[in-house]
């Protein structure tokens, strides 16, 4: 019979390991959480993408503004 494979894994800030079953997975703890969280509040985390010239400028009117007010 072929045997499972048992995944080690680990508390993404602290790296200590974690079961499936902990009340906070994926984390080892509340406190781990909380810094995850503090790191994509302040914008830590970042998924790089690339702006072209026309998305990165501002139109000067809104879409469906007249332009007589």
């Amino acid at each position: 019979m072929a045997e499972k494979h048992k995944l080690d894994l680990r508390c993404p800030i602290c790296k200590k390991e974690v079961k499936r079953e902990d009340p906070d997975f994926p984390f080892c703890s509340e406190r781990c959480r909380t810094i995850d969280l503090g790191n994509w509040a302040s914008g830590a985390y970042a998924i790089p993408s690339a702006v072209s010239e026309e998305e990165e400028r501002i139109p000067e009117s809104a879409p469906g503004e007249d332009e007589d007010g």
